[in-house]
């Protein structure tokens, strides 16, 4: 069984061909009305995935915290922008403003700006951060120039990826065809060398990888990294850039699909489960630098967060819970920070303007 948007690609792929794996992507989350990120509801129990901001509200008061100091060592702009790259359902922003009331003149600063495709999750934006007048975008691109603050959780890793396969002459790229029975969906190699193998980072293309490596790339992700680096060295601020994936680059297929919480085949039932591949932090750095920002990390996230005092915060949370609350707020602790959980496997990079101090998070000194 399929789905009404496995039908139309696999209709498109009879007609023009087999399509590469960063089309099928794009097709499957963003589809103006069949795309998984234009109508489900993705996040929480009922959803397919839980993210970090979902798990404790100490994450996104310790962004928050984060985003504040930053704001003060830029020189406290007015107005700044303050933009989340796929907020979800808003949580990690209101535990952010929240968490920042205190700071003098901050919330009269900010000018609000959530970049968010899918409408069902606005409303749920609206509903939560109304009071603060947000002001909703397609893409990155429409955000108006200034000094900015920008914020992505779990943002990168939903961009599309183009896989490549070693083969004994070179590198071919590989597709999405169809099968034999001329319906269903399925992966295969296009015939003969691809020229965009050159998208890869050198450090996978040479060096004689074995036949049969898999390598991927995202050219979206360089391409926003390109142009989140630019704004931040035109207009001044920061960026903090949350995700998991990898410090290098390294050979392997990480596409993945996720539906009620548990994995499927990413070809399955288009548009109604959630694919991500794990993101090169690398890659992303060199394009940060390539513009002239300053980059700090990747670090860990239970590092980062560990900086940043969350045991202490779960601390005085506790202080004041009951015993069933301070059980939760240990386990979640332990979710946000323990190495076997997201304390590793998330990875925090920091991109900045490099006028101002190094940021707190990414070294013991800092």
């Amino acid at each position: 069984m399929t789905s009404e948007l496995g039908r139309r690609i696999a209709r498109r792929i009879a007609v023009t061909g087999p399509i590469t794996v960063a089309e099928f992507m794009t097709e499957a989350l963003g589809h103006p009305t069949l795309g998984y990120y234009r109508r489900a509801m993705p996040i929480g129990a009922a959803g397919d995935f839980t993210t970090a901001p979902e798990i404790s509200q100490m994450f996104g008061e310790l962004v928050g915290a984060w985003i504040a100091e930053r704001w003060l060592a830029i020189g406290r702009p007015n107005p700044v922008r303050l933009v989340e790259l796929g907020p979800g359902r808003g949580t990690l922003m209101a535990d952010l403003l929240r968490a920042t009331r205190g700071v003098p003149d901050f919330h009269a600063a900010l000018d609000l700006h959530l970049v968010d495709i899918n409408t069902p999750l606005r409303a749920a934006q609206e509903a939560g951060l109304g009071d603060y007048r947000p002001t909703w975008h397609e893409s990155l691109d429409s955000v108006p120039s200034g000094p900015l603050l920008l914020i992505a959780n779990e943002f990168f890793d939903a961009l599309p990826v183009r896989q490549f396969e070693r083969t004994p002459r070179g590198w071919s790229e590989r597709m999405v065809g169809l099968g034999s029975d001329g319906k269903t969906l399925t992966f295969a190699l296009a015939p003969g060398l691809s020229p965009f193998a050159r998208l890869l980072p050198e450090a996978l293309r040479e060096g004689g990888p074995t036949p049969g490596t898999v390598a991927e790339v995202s050219v979206a992700a360089v391409e926003l990294a390109n142009r989140i680096a630019t704004r931040l060295v035109q207009d001044g601020g920061w960026s903090l850039i949350v995700d998991y994936g990898r410090d290098a680059s390294a050979a392997g297929a990480t596409l993945q699909a996720v539906r009620g919480h548990r994995p499927v085949d990413p070809l399955d039932r288009p548009g109604e489960s959630d694919l991500t591949a794990h993101v090169d932090f690398a890659v992303l750095a060199a394009a940060a630098r390539t513009c002239g920002a300053h980059v700090f990390g990747p670090v860990g996230q239970g590092a980062f967060l560990r900086r940043l005092g969350i045991e202490r915060r779960a601390t005085a949370l506790k202080s004041r819970a009951t015993g069933e609350q301070q059980a939760a707020i240990d386990a979640a602790l332990a979710r946000l920070i323990a190495p076997g959980q997201m304390g590793t496997l998330f990875r925090v990079l920091a991109i900045g303007d490099g006028k101002s101090a190094a940021p707190a998070g990414f070294s013991d000194e800092a």
